[in-house]
């Protein structure tokens, strides 16, 4: 009886962790550009609405060398969200796959720690 007991107990709590690992997941839609432009003195950042300056960032100069080095990142909700090494390699990939040269909107789904987001899945929006 003992036994069955604290199986059950072991079988609720693990399934409780894998319910709490799902909801630790974010979703965030909005526009990919690079860090250099998104932060600091970048000229997204420095724009009178970042969010529509972030949208009308051409997809050329998102994909440069320079700007791909300082890290890709999403803004959304007028807050950029830096990614990680994964999710810079998955936004380039969106990126080169997108038709549209500038305004290309994606859903990135992941996890957020410390202002970095260790994306999963990265699509665009239609």
């Amino acid at each position: 009886m003992l036994r069955k007991l604290v199986f059950s107990l072991i079988a609720v709590t693990a399934l409780n962790l894998a319910v709490m690992a799902q909801d630790d997941k974010t979703t965030l839609e909005g526009y990919i550009v690079d860090k250099a432009c998104a932060t600091g003195t970048g000229k997204v950042a420095r724009a009178d609405d970042p969010q529509a300056a972030a949208a009308n960032e051409p997809k050329s100069c998102i994909l440069m060398d320079g700007c791909l080095k300082s890290g890709l990142g999403i803004y959304s909700d007028g807050k950029y969200t830096e990614f990680d090494e994964k999710g810079v390699a998955l936004a380039k990939a969106a990126i080169e796959k997108s038709k549209k040269a500038k305004g290309a909107k994606f859903k990135v789904i992941g996890k957020v720690t410390g202002g970095k987001m260790a994306v999963e899945k990265i699509t665009e929006v239609k």
